[in-house]
């Protein structure tokens, strides 16, 4: 998906803008669409969301289930990442940790005691 020609907004497996509010289905809380352009898919303050992509963006899943948070991956040098898996049919992926974004950034408490479960 390296297309120079394309926007974030623009990719072909978006499904809306790719840069979409929504309400967690874990916390009820309202999560604001990123300021950067790019999109979120999981809740800054719980870090769960709802599997409901088969290509990130794409929104083709059926299944809705939710996303739990369960291990932090990655480093600060190489990006970090929450592995997720999915409570309903076991589906996993990790999502980029989101720090940079000036309005809603991933609760860095959230994150230090994901990471802590698995130390």
């Amino acid at each position: 998906m390296n297309d120079p020609g394309r926007q974030d907004g623009d990719r072909k497996n978006f499904h809306g803008t790719g840069n979409d509010g929504f309400a967690c289905g874990h916390c009820s809380r309202e999560v604001l669409p990123l300021v950067q352009g790019s999109y979120r898919n999981h809740c800054p303050a719980c870090l769960w969301s709802k599997h409901v992509d088969v290509v990130p963006g794409d929104r083709g899943s059926d299944c809705g289930g939710l996303m739990e948070p369960v291990k932090l991956t990655g480093s600060s040098a190489s990006g970090w990442k929450v592995l997720q898996c999915c409570t309903a049919c076991g589906f996993e992926r990790a999502n980029r940790v989101v720090l940079d974004d000036p309005r809603q950034p991933d609760c860095w408490d959230t994150l230090v005691a994901l990471g802590a479960e698995n130390s």
